[in-house]
């Protein structure tokens, strides 16, 4: 029995014939919108194993200038569903378009109804063929700027006072408000756009009604799993209150059926990861650890719920099982948190290269796991937005980079557990180039550009001829596509140490969205 157990670690180090895993095997995928996280980066981890994975034409989907068509989505599904293996499927795409779309449509109620209908149907004509869907809970908005123009108007006019008011409101249901703020909402009732409000209360009303459908179809055995995520949320808000509701009204169902979770943009990784565990019947077993300090009790920055609970869930939600010890584990997640439990913005000038406390403390446990032989993926946490800058180079002096088998730091905390849980739990199946090639692009995206250049980008935009600015580049954005390879490149040369068939002489970046926040990322 000691000798297979300390086998396992050894076992998930790349033994699989990735070319064998996904040989002959096609998966349908209908992702959240056309960025390249959402899209190409996620598909790209089961193309790694031989999978065929089949996409609509980006003409179908939704982009930053249009919401996506979901009736060319639902023809697309029936036409392609013939011969499939699976199908994970962005439920926001099928009814609103997009994540876009689904926070700032026209719909009515009856459309958006008969769009959710469709799954039943699609079900019936296609029995054999498990859907892993995968929607959002409306995110609240905590400012108009961190809308980006993406809600309607006169609800971004109203954001803050509307935030504060959702605060309140899931604070009383909760029980916990005290008679200060309970008649702090009262009075704020009166204080917002009553146009603003409505439109509100309508938007969530409706995405709302639409997600219990959704579940009542879990129930129904139309969905192998289903998967909601409170896109963007606070442990007080009306995306944790939604949240909150929604996982008691699928209760029944069991969390191998149905979770609800943190975070959007990661949700079609772990589906992509649950619909290749099912297919292979395996149940891969993670074993977590967590820096010092707050660790798996951290609420971060953008979520409504301890790290340590939506890492668990994810976990299950992707197909695997938590162990205790390391021993007992085919895949070690290691999670980079502060200490304190704070979670700050990558672009900080406090995001530099010196050790904080904690730092070194982190990178000596994930070395220790690494030489016992573990298959180990760090999720990097501590900042929102990009990776932490000195954990990085904590990791080149002690040439770790990749001895790791999977990394995730970028945009918000779940976004970065759920998409390396996704792809940590299926590099068992790849050989060691193919994760090499996965990390890379997350080290140039979440290192390189969202901690570093995107920075240095926005500070020089001004100096790039044409008209334009961070949020359109417009004009601006053949010149910045130019000046951040130049930048990627030198950063990777002075900070990445590459192994041996990996090149970035073909590096090339672009911004797709016609703006800074993302970019993509070819070699």
């Amino acid at each position: 029995m000691t000798f297979v157990v300390m086998l396992l670690p050894m076992l998930f180090m790349g033994t699989g014939n990735a070319a064998s895993v996904g040989q002959g095997k096609k998966i349908l995928f209908i992702p959240l919108d056309n960025r390249p996280i959402t899209d190409k980066e996620t598909r790209q981890v089961a193309e790694k194993l031989g999978y065929e994975v089949v996409v609509p034409p980006d003409a179908l989907l939704g982009t930053r200038e249009q919401y996506g068509d979901p009736d060319g989505l639902w023809a697309w599904l029936r036409e392609n569903a013939r011969g499939a293996d699976a199908a994970v499927v962005s439920t926001d795409a099928m009814i609103y378009g997009s994540l876009v779309g689904s926070r700032n449509h026209e719909l009515s109620q009856q459309t958006i109804t008969e769009r959710a209908q469709r799954f039943q149907e699609f079900h019936e004509d296609f029995p054999r063929l498990p859907i892993y869907g995968f929607g959002t809970i409306l995110r609240t908005l905590l400012s108009a700027t961190h809308s980006g123009g993406m809600e309607p108007e006169e609800y971004q006019k109203n954001a803050v006072k509307i935030y504060d008011y959702s605060v309140l409101r899931d604070k009383i249901d909760m029980g916990v408000a005290s008679g200060k703020e309970k008649r702090d909402f009262e009075r704020m009732g009166g204080e917002i756009s009553p146009i603003a409000l409505a439109d509100w209360e309508k938007r969530h009303g409706l995405n709302y009604d639409a997600n219990k459908y959704l579940v009542d179809l879990t129930g129904q055995d139309v969905f192998a799993f289903f998967l909601l995520g409170g896109d963007d949320s606070a442990p007080f808000s009306q995306t944790h209150y939604e949240s909150r509701h929604l996982r008691e009204y699928g209760k029944d169902l069991g969390n191998t059926r149905f979770q609800v979770m943190s975070g959007a943009d990661e949700l079609a990784m772990v589906m992509l990861c649950r619909a290749v565990n099912d297919s292979m019947e395996d149940i891969p077993f993670v074993y977590t650890a967590y820096n010092e300090g707050s660790g798996r009790d951290t609420i971060p920055k953008y979520c409504n719920e301890k790290i340590g609970d939506d890492v668990d869930g994810a976990i299950v939600a992707a197909g695997g099982m938590r162990v205790p010890a390391p021993e007992r584990a085919e895949f070690v997640l290691a999670i980079n948190t502060n200490p304190d439990g704070k979670t700050l913005e990558a672009n900080l000038p406090s995001n530099t290269i010196r050790p904080r406390k904690g730092t070194k403390h982190f990178v000596s446990l994930v070395k220790d796991l690494v030489e016992k032989g573990y298959a180990v993926g760090i999720g990097d946490i501590s900042y929102a937005n990009g990776s932490d800058n000195a954990l990085m180079e904590q990791l080149r002096k002690e040439d770790l980079q990749f001895r790791i088998r999977a990394y995730g730091g970028w945009n918000t905390a779940t976004n970065s557990t759920g998409f390396l849980i996704g792809t940590g739990l299926l590099s068992k199946w790849m050989d060691k180039k193919d994760a090499d090639e996965l990390m890379l692009t997350r080290y140039l995206d979440e290192w390189a550009y969202q901690a570093n250049v995107r920075q240095r980008i926005g500070n020089e935009i001004w100096s790039i001829p044409g008209a334009g600015d961070g949020g359109n580049l417009n004009e601006k954005r053949q010149g910045v596509d130019e000046q951040t390879t130049k930048w990627m490149a030198e950063f990777a040369q002075e900070n990445i140490r590459l192994p041996q068939g990996l090149s970035l002489k073909n590096l090339r970046i672009t911004h797709p969205w016609n703006r800074l926040f993302e970019c993509g990322i070819d070699f």
